[in-house]
């Protein structure tokens, strides 16, 4: 049995997108250049048709990874009694001591999780630290560069 996967209802939808994509254009697409490099004649020096046919395995090792991810996918539902804490789906603005600066992050699921974006994992050594605290805790995080305090300033709902 798979694990299953916490994620908000946005990066679900965000996932069911893509494999649509994948099943609906990609996968069209690249049969029509599989079909192109057919055309051309000899497959054993056809660059283009080994081009093509690992595009086409690509897709489908995406298709078949969505299709597992997506089937062990469970939304997280907060009641109102846990608004005020912090947990996935929640927009968090902590104050880095160190960097004596201001962050904003959103707290997401494993799957979701982008740095470039503030879109931190609630497994991640941060989110995991920020979990469950409310305004005006201040949580240490054990980071590879090593412990990071941050005092959480507000926690918004996304």
């Amino acid at each position: 049995m798979a694990e299953k996967r916490v994620m908000t209802s946005e990066g679900l939808k965000q996932l069911q997108d893509e494999l649509e994509d994948l099943k609906v254009n990609r996968r069209k697409e690249n049969a029509q250049k599989i079909k192109e490099a057919r055309e051309q004649g000899d497959l054993s020096e056809n660059a283009e048709y080994e081009a093509a046919r690992e595009e086409q395995r690509e897709i489908e090792a995406r298709i078949a990874e969505l299709d597992e991810l997506i089937k062990n996918v469970e939304i997280l539902e907060l009641d109102e009694s846990d608004m005020d804490k912090v947990h996935i789906g929640s927009v968090v603005t902590v104050y880095d001591e160190e960097f004596d600066e201001e962050i904003k992050y959103y707290i997401v699921g494993t799957a979701e999780a982008d740095i470039i974006n503030n879109r931190l994992s609630n497994e991640s050594p941060v989110g995991a630290a920020l979990m469950g605290h409310v305004a005006g805790d201040t949580v240490v995080a054990q980071t590879p560069g090593g412990p990071a305090a941050y005092r959480v300033i507000s926690i918004e709902r996304a």
